[in-house]
């Protein structure tokens, strides 16, 4: 048997545009569909908002969302609470997005795309464990830490 773990995102009426934002970032192919492609009737507030959603792109990036119905947040999401102090990272979230390349150039894109619109909490480049680490905050609230695999093995 093989199992897959997919970081599924809960948004409160974003989800399409997050879901179309990572595919623009990771490529692939997006998965949209709303509560009123399921049945519920056009004239519900929820009915254009996202049921189900996936993007899933060759380079094994995979990622789910859907808007939590009867919810309507905020346009640009609370600031995040994680920070890097003194080498360390605090935090009060439960967890992060990881994507891990093998190289430098692999992986650069993928900060590029996401660090659009996003607060960064610390910057890409050279690190002690890694040929390249940096972490942000996407437009959406997501935590994601970027890097290149250096063979540790603890």
């Amino acid at each position: 048997m093989s199992l897959t773990a997919v970081a599924h995102l809960n948004f409160t009426g974003q989800a399409r545009e997050a879901l179309e934002f990572y595919r623009s970032v990771f490529g692939g192919q997006a998965t949209i569909v709303t509560y009123g492609d399921f049945g519920m009737p056009a004239a519900l507030p929820d009915a254009g908002k996202v049921v189900f959603g996936q993007v899933t792109a060759d380079n094994g990036f995979s990622v789910m969302a859907y808007d939590v119905p009867g919810t309507d947040g905020p346009a640009t999401p609370a600031a995040p609470t994680t920070r890097r102090e003194n080498g360390t990272t605090i935090t009060k979230e439960p967890f992060f997005l990881s994507v891990r390349g093998a190289t430098v150039e692999e992986v650069s894109p993928v900060w590029k795309g996401l660090a659009e619109g996003a607060t960064v909490i610390e910057e890409f480049g050279p690190a002690p464990w890694a040929p390249a680490f940096g972490m942000l905050a996407d437009r959406f609230g997501v935590t994601w830490i970027i890097d290149v695999a250096a063979g540790y093995q603890g």
